[in-house]
């Protein structure tokens, strides 16, 4: 089984989410954060975590990239309890049994989007008009190697120096 890990390449996630995930939780889209929401009541941070923001499953922070990792039977349900119980307290899901259903789909879908190799790294890009939220997820490939410049070389000392 594969699932996206928060991963977190350089320190801007901490500067521009309300909170940031940490490195390594499982994640998900978190797209259900925002159904409820008023855009136009968002501050900065707001926005630009409903905009490139996945879901951490411990902190329950954004990041903007995730990378697809394999994860075990128990992991796996590990974070769909962890989830189920953030969602019926903060988002007052009817019942736990409810909570645990909507989280188990949020993980399974999470899932489908993980269909990569181990390693890729994922971002993802939301959209909101007034009918509904567009979501598309996007391969991260690493520049190659035409991109990097030299900075320095090495080179062997000479006797003479």
């Amino acid at each position: 089984m594969k699932l996206a890990r928060t991963i977190r390449l350089d320190v801007s996630d901490a500067n521009v989410f309300p909170t940031a995930a940490e490195p390594g939780e499982w994640a998900i889209t978190g797209t259900f954060a925002f159904t409820d929401g008023d855009p136009a009541s968002w501050d900065n941070k707001q926005k630009i975590a409903f905009r490139d923001g996945w879901f951490g499953t411990e902190s329950f922070g954004r990041a903007t990239f995730v990378q697809v990792a394999s994860i075990t039977g128990p992991a796996f349900e590990e974070a769909v309890q962890r989830l189920a119980a953030h969602i019926f307290k903060v988002y007052g899901a009817p019942g736990m049994l409810d909570a645990i259903e909507a989280a188990r789909q949020e993980v399974t879908d999470m899932m489908a989007l993980c269909d990569h190799p181990i390693g890729t790294l994922l971002a993802i890009e939301r959209q909101a008009d007034e009918q509904s939220i567009t979501e598309r997820t996007r391969v991260v490939t690493p520049p190659g190697d035409e991109f990097h410049a030299r900075i320095w070389t090495l080179e062997e000392d000479s006797e003479d120096a």
